[in-house]
């Protein structure tokens, strides 16, 4: 069984070596969509009977890991250095320091591998996640799926 949660957050970057309008400080309304797998819960009488998690608790761990953290933040690469270097001189400045730029791909790749280890701690009915959708915008987006081994 797969379930999917989809929230929204704003964040600046820069693309350094791109050759078009993606190497200016921007910024995006990102969208992400979280998909996990499990087995359906159930013991009679608790609160996620019939789910494999509740909507709110996929939120909940996904606000608390990433989300909190990128909103309102610029996720800037580490060897983009004129860039890191002016917004660590702003005092109190929200700031992601990456180690890969942060385009789309990367971005659900890095959201995949922080999302990953927050979920499987939650549960025991096998959740695991699945896919990081990261949009973009809403007509580009990349997706991280899990490999098999």
């Amino acid at each position: 069984m797969l379930i999917s949660s989809k929230l929204e957050f704003d964040a600046g970057h820069r693309i350094p070596s791109h050759n078009s309008h993606c190497r200016h400080l921007h910024g995006h309304r990102y969208a992400i969509e979280i998909t996990l797998s499990g087995n359906i819960i159930t013991d009679e009488g608790i609160a996620n009977q019939g789910m494999i998690m509740d909507y709110s608790e996929v939120k909940r761990i996904a606000k608390d890991t990433l989300i909190n953290k990128w909103d309102h933040a610029f996720l800037v690469y580490s060897g983009d250095i004129q860039v890191l270097k002016f917004l660590q001189s702003i005092k109190d400045h929200k700031t992601v320091i990456l180690d890969k730029p942060p385009t789309a791909e990367n971005l659900a790749l890095i959201a995949f591998d922080i999302l990953d280890h927050a979920y499987i701690d939650n549960y025991e009915n096998n959740l695991r996640l699945e896919k990081i959708r990261l949009y973009e915008t809403p007509n580009c987006w990349a997706d991280a799926i899990r490999k098999e081994n």
